[in-house]
């Protein structure tokens, strides 16, 4: 994998469309940067690895904190 992803690629990894991997970015959720005399966005890989391993802590935590988190027990 190089180490600076568009978003387009960012968006491919995550399966999600180009418009919430650019609003991921903008609100600061996944780091990126601007480059170029475009200032196109720039993921670097092992921010976007971050990004997706806080998704599973936030979501385990998620998980064992919500009432309907946890399988019932029969």
């Amino acid at each position: 994998m190089p180490r600076f992803l568009q978003l387009a690629d960012v968006a491919e990894v995550l399966n999600i469309s180009a418009a919430q991997a650019y609003a991921l970015v903008r609100s600061g959720e996944l780091p990126a940067i601007k480059i170029g005399g475009r200032g196109q966005w720039r993921v670097e890989a092992t921010a976007l690895e971050t990004y997706i391993e806080r998704m599973y802590s936030e979501t385990r935590d998620f998980i064992s904190t919500h009432p309907y988190g946890k399988a019932e027990e029969f």
